[in-house]
């Protein structure tokens, strides 16, 4: 078994750091679809921009609003308009192909492969 890349939203970028909440990552809901992740999911969360890595897990945001957002503890490593790339993983034995999202400055999915 192995840990292997199911998910990946590719250079979103950071549009609130909320120190006062209680943890994870807000993730715009038509996102989340469209990635395949889930709500409550452990995810990889690299800043491209700073080079912090952390894990957290997913909550949604609101459709359409492009929001990703930092809370809790993370908003001290990875801050607002940094770029970052998302990433959900799968235990499995079986070779499986990641959904990859590739989202404009605002966030809109722009590809889908």
């Amino acid at each position: 078994m192995r840990f292997v890349l199911r998910s990946k939203i590719f250079r979103a970028k950071v549009t609130e750091a909320n120190l006062n909440y209680t943890g994870s990552i807000t993730i715009d809901s038509d996102l989340i679809e469209k990635s395949g992740l889930w709500v409550g999911e452990k995810v990889l969360v690299v800043s491209n921009t700073s080079g912090a890595r952390l894990e957290t897990y997913v909550i949604a945001g609101k459709a359409g609003s492009g929001v990703i957002c930092m809370n809790g503890a993370a908003a001290h490593l990875i801050k607002k308009d940094e770029i970052i790339i998302i990433m959900g993983f799968e235990l499995t034995d079986k070779h499986i192909s990641p959904k990859i999202i590739f989202v404009d400055e605002n966030n809109k999915c722009i590809e889908k492969v």
